[in-house]
This record gives C-alpha cells, structure tokens and sequence, in this order.
C-alpha cells in the first residue's frame, strides 16, 4: 500500500511525465512546420517514449492501489528561435525531470518505501540516458553553428530514429511489451 506522500508524489509525477510528452509534441510539430523533418521525427519518438514514462508511472500506481489524480496541463512553448534552442529547453527540461526523479527517491527512501525505490530504479537510469542524449545532440549543434549543410545532415541522421516503446497501452505496458517483443 502506498502512503498519502507517495501516491501524491505519483500524481506529480504523471503529470510531469504528461507535460513532457506535450512539450515534445510541440517541438515536433514546430521543427515539422520548419522543414526539419529528421528533427520532428527525433522529437515524436521522444514524445512516444515520455507517454510510455506515464503510463509505467500510472499502472505501477493501480498496482499498489493508489489513486489517480490528473491536473491541467500548462501550454507548452510552440515556437523556438532554432533546432539549437529546443535542444537547449529539452536538456533543461530533462535535468527538471531528473530533479524530480532524485526528489521522488529521497521521498521514497524516507518512507522506507522499497517497492518504489526499486520501481524508480529504472526512472534513475533512463534520465542519465535522456540527459547524455541532449547533450550530444546539443554538442553537435553547437559544432554546427549556423552551417545549412550540417543542420541538413543532422537533421537526416535525427530521422533514424525510432521508437522503441510500445505505444498502444489499452492492455496495459506489460503486455504491450510483450506484443511489441513478438512484433519484432
């Protein structure tokens, strides 16, 4: 069973994990309006992945009986100065995030909550990936400069990605996983 602060920090945290999911959908249809198609994509499946992050986050709450709480979701920005500027915000975002994270640990370690911190384990790894990500993305933007012919070439090699998450959750992420590992 969950404490109160748990569950609560829980809600928080789906909330946050929604947000980023907004914010990247912005990126993508900013960077799509654009011309940046590699871009768009990149940030479509980082939008994929952060719905994954959510819905971990909500059936590991049913899972310990707690009680979902949503809250509006402020507007994200949906226009940025450059690919170089929405690199910046998503690398400021994603250290936001692992605050957030960190501070759900310490939470979860104070209320002698073991099942959570294990569960979180998992959020730990995953944001020192999205952080080192950013940062190379934001290393080679900066390479780049103002340079088309480079901003091109990134912009083709950001295309490459895919997502690699499942994205239809009506059955819940265990078996979404599952029909995914089949599919592959």
């Amino acid at each position: 069973m969950l404490s109160k602060t748990v569950e609560d920090t829980l809600n928080e945290q789906i909330n946050r994990e929604m947000y980023s999911a907004y914010l990247y959908l912005s990126m993508s249809a900013y960077a799509s309006h654009e011309g940046f198609k590699g871009f768009a994509s990149w940030f479509m499946v980082q939008y994929h992945e952060e719905m994954f992050h959510a819905m971990k986050l909500y059936e590991y709450m049913n899972l310990r009986g707690g009680s979902l709480s949503l809250k509006s979701l402020p507007q994200p920005p949906d226009t940025f100065a450059s690919p170089l500027d929405m690199f910046q915000k998503t690398l400021e975002h994603e250290q936001y995030i692992t605050k957030s994270i960190n501070e759900f640990m310490d939470l979860a370690i104070a209320d002698k909550d073991h099942a959570t911190q294990i569960f979180l384990q998992w959020y730990v790894t995953e944001q020192v990936e999205e952080e080192n990500n950013d940062r190379e993305i934001l290393a080679q933007l900066k390479m780049i400069g103002a340079d088309a012919q480079g901003l091109m070439l990134l912009d083709k090699d950001l295309s490459a990605r895919t997502t690699t998450v499942p994205t239809e959750f009506s059955k819940g992420i265990e078996a979404a996983m599952r029909t995914q590992g089949a599919a592959a």
